[in-house]
């Protein structure tokens, strides 16, 4: 579930997302005619895989979303504000056992179930989006902390002083720097203080995304480049200090960002060794994910249905 689209679909046991659908999340003012339209689309995938009696659970992944209470939270980019019982209206609704949790949360348990991080017990996801999510994986379990929101390394303080404002009401979050609206922002700030040549002047400075960004690195453009390097600078130093909390065998990258390869990820590896305690420097990978990212978002979600 995001702000704008909601994804979902139905997933065999081996993983393979065999039926997929969409609604808009936006249109939905009501939660309970968001849970109607939901049921409607679900219902015809639900049919062509057998019916209902084949379907062992369902799994959210939502912002904000809470595994322990089922319900989302005070989410601001979602049209229903306070404490919404959500795993529970699904679960009246189609008359089967519900979880959900947050949506990074879900991510992590995807790439545990289905992708690159198998056979790990001891990783860190993190989603390059719209904002900066994460989940924590040690000794094979999903880190949830005493309320359910354990996890939020997307708002770790990244600069103390003079840091950017951030969604969340904060300054100098990770989110504010190494999400894509974060790279169009180092973008525009670099642009307006600099008098460097650049493809990107070529774009109003209001319209600049990450995309574009990117698009000018690959075509070798020396501003654009410079933007990854600071972008991978602040989030390798910032996965050391991750490193340092919970000593995992990978960092896992996924999301949009992450579609930038070795732009992104060289400056990562430097700056996270250049600044890993010694008894860690080698012994960390930093990988992408294997997660298509059309179905990653419906993998992660299924996954929790397995622990229903």
């Amino acid at each position: 579930m995001g702000g704008t689209n909601t994804v979902f679909g139905i997933v065999d046991a081996r993983g393979n997302v065999v039926a997929k659908s969409a609604i808009k999340t936006g249109n939905h003012t009501d939660v309970n005619l968001y849970v109607d339209d939901i049921y409607a689309e679900l219902s015809k995938l639900i049919e062509t895989a057998g019916g209902i009696d084949k379907i062992k659970g369902i799994g959210v992944g939502a912002p904000n979303g809470n595994y322990y209470t089922g319900n989302i939270e005070f989410a601001p980019n979602l049209p229903w504000k306070g404490v919404v019982p959500f795993a529970k209206l699904m679960s009246d609704k189609f008359g089967i056992p519900a979880a959900l949790t947050n949506d990074a949360n879900a991510a992590a348990v995807g790439e545990m179930t289905y992708g690159i991080a198998r056979g790990m017990k001891n990783f860190i996801m993190i989603t390059l989006g719209t904002g900066v999510g994460s989940g924590i994986i040690i000794d094979g379990k999903v880190v949830y902390g005493h309320d359910g929101f354990a996890g939020e390394l997307g708002h770790v303080n990244v600069m103390r002083n003079n840091g950017r404002l951030c969604g969340c009401g904060k300054s100098g979050c990770l989110e504010t720097y190494a999400s894509a609206t974060g790279v169009a922002r180092s973008a525009r700030e670099i642009l307006e203080t600099s008098t460097s040549h650049s493809l990107l002047r070529n774009i109003p400075v209001g319209n600049l995304t990450s995309k574009d960004v990117f698009d000018a690195a690959m075509e070798g453009d020396e501003v654009a480049k410079e933007i990854f390097n600071y972008t991978g600078k602040i989030l390798g130093e910032a996965f050391a200090d991750f490193v340092a909390f919970s000593a995992p065998e990978a960092i896992v990258l996924f999301g949009g960002l992450s579609k930038a390869g070795d732009l992104i990820m060289k400056p990562i590896k430097e700056n996270m060794e250049k600044n890993l305690l010694p008894i860690w420097k080698g012994k960390v990978k930093v990988l992408f994910s294997e997660l298509k990212e059309a179905d990653a978002a419906i993998l992660g979600a299924s996954a929790l249905a397995w622990e229903i």
